[in-house]
């Protein structure tokens, strides 16, 4: 990679913005970040997932280019706070914002998933984002805009929402008792109203496959497993 942007014409690398599960955020110039993967996983299909549901007018950011090996990502900058930093900020606005996690989903579910995209084993010919929580969801001036697409696969629309549910649901609180207390009440205010916008029967179906596939993951602590163990309890004798 070029180090000097007076050589090259090619910005140097800016402020690291975000660090993820195995990547980190570079600012790149005034308008594009670098997405650089930590253990040099390749992010080449991660790019062509987002070119092709930028030709579907879905709102992901626009890719530049992927280079270093596929390990580096070069991408619009996308710039607002993240609907979980607005929630936390302006609590007020649950409902309006929940309603648009749910239109995230629905339009995403609707667009036909390309040949090559890996499926999830449950199937369905749809696009799941398969990490779709309020986090990866930027709040820009243009509207809504979902990044990280590590995850995505083919499948069905319940798949994704389960997993919404799960995550949301299982997410540890690492505040104060009480600030713990008012935000797991809004959580749940915010899970409920979210929900509101599906039919909740095939999401109940699938959620021991998807809680089953996501408590695989290293990343997940063990009181995460046991909340998501505890939904799927109660969800069991509501079948």
């Amino acid at each position: 990679m070029p180090t000097s942007a007076g050589c090259s014409g090619v910005p140097d690398l800016g402020p690291l913005l975000a660090s993820g599960r195995d990547a980190d955020v570079f600012a790149y110039g005034p308008d594009l970040v670098v997405r650089r993967s930590r253990i040099g996983r390749s992010m080449e299909r991660e790019a062509r997932v987002m070119s092709y549901l930028a030709g579907h007018g879905y709102p992901a950011p626009r890719v530049e280019a992927v280079r270093a090996d596929g390990s580096e990502l070069v991408m619009e900058r996308i710039d607002g706070p993240t609907m979980l930093q607005e929630l936390s900020r302006r609590p007020w606005t649950l409902h309006d914002n929940a309603a648009r996690l749910a239109t995230l989903h629905q339009r995403l579910h609707e667009i036909p998933a390309p040949d090559w995209l890996h499926p999830f084993p449950d199937g369905g010919d749809g696009i799941v984002h398969l990490d779709l929580h309020p986090l990866n969801v930027i709040l820009s001036p243009r509207g809504p805009v979902l990044i990280d697409w590590t995850n995505a696969a083919r499948g069905a629309g319940p798949l994704d929402v389960a997993l919404t549910w799960l995550l949301m649901t299982a997410a540890v609180l690492t505040h104060g008792r009480v600030r713990a207390i008012v935000d797991r009440v809004l959580r749940t205010m915010f899970v409920r109203s979210f929900l509101a916008h599906f039919d909740l029967a095939p999401v109940r179906t699938v959620l021991p496959a998807v809680a089953a596939w996501k408590s695989g993951d290293r990343n997940i602590q063990p009181g995460e497993v046991a909340a998501m163990q505890r939904l799927l309890t109660r969800q069991s004798s509501r079948r």
